[in-house]
């Protein structure tokens, strides 16, 4: 993402995968760890999707290591697509390959990444401190029930998941959803507003 992004390699179940993590500004301790999950690999999603780098750079401006991953088979990470399911068994070997041991974790994921993220956050032994999830694709993926608290933003006319889909997958979640009026699913030029609603709704004081 920036001169300061440091690539690395780490143990998966599928071989290993390709990592990315971008630190906070020089002199800050790192609030937690930020795991952010790309959308689906099979319609040219990766860790360096715009979106996933939105989310990257708003958790670096919050204090927050920023870790990005490319699923299995995706860039030099080994292994194919297992429809999801082993995607999820990938984010949580790549968060206990990075997280110190009782860091406060933040889970986010954009669209079929939400669906990861929301289903890895049933996998950990101590809860993530908060989701993060934008566009999660719940019309195409069995997106989990996730914490009250959870970060849910939108866009009006995303042509790929519908937001009524996301709207009654919330529902009997009592779960407020962040609708951006009439942005589609990539939220085409308006990723500084998308960065600038993640900030906000973890620390009004940092905009």
């Amino acid at each position: 993402m920036n001169a300061q992004t440091e690539k690395r390699l780490v143990a998966g179940p599928a071989g290993q995968i390709e990592v990315a993590v971008d630190l906070p500004p020089a002199g800050t301790a790192p609030a937690g760890t930020a795991l952010i999950c790309h959308p689906n690999p099979t319609q040219g999603g990766t860790m360096d999707n715009k979106v996933v780098q939105t989310l990257a750079r708003a958790f670096i401006q919050l204090g927050w290591r920023a870790v990005r991953f490319n699923f299995r088979g995706i860039g030099k990470s080994m292994g194919t697509w297992d429809e999801g399911r082993g995607e999820i068994d990938d984010a949580v070997a790549v968060l206990e390959a990075v997280r110190a041991p009782g860091e406060p974790v933040v889970l986010a994921g954009f669209s079929f990444g939400g669906y990861v993220a929301s289903r890895a956050a049933q996998r950990l032994a101590e809860p993530a401190r908060r989701l993060v999830l934008v566009g999660p694709a719940t019309s195409r993926f069995d997106t989990a029930p996730v914490p009250a608290g959870t970060v849910v933003i939108h866009g009006e006319v995303d042509d790929v998941v519908p937001l009524a889909s996301v709207l009654d997958w919330a529902r009997p979640q009592n779960l407020p959803v962040t609708v951006v009026p009439g942005v589609g699913h990539f939220f085409h030029g308006q990723l500084p507003l998308l960065k600038s609603l993640v900030v906000r709704a973890f620390d009004p004081a940092k905009l």
